[in-house]
């Protein structure tokens, strides 16, 4: 194998290393996107219990009639 034989398939490589990489970053990119969606809906949940929290744990304190 010659020296333009062993550029040539290390240009390959790199372009191929390259390719993987774009599409990982891609990747990376959509499960940020579903991880912060995730992070919204859960600091949601956490405010709605605390509320509901609060206001059964308020109710139960009203004097009954």
């Amino acid at each position: 194998m010659g020296v333009t034989d062993k550029v040539w398939d290390a240009l390959t490589t790199v372009i191929k290393m390259n390719d993987k990489v774009v599409s990982l970053a891609g990747t990376v990119k959509e499960q940020q996107v579903k991880i912060e969606g995730l992070t919204e809906r859960v600091i949601r949940l956490e405010a709605t219990l605390e509320l509901l929290m609060r206001t059964g744990s308020d109710s139960k304190k009203l004097p009954r009639s």
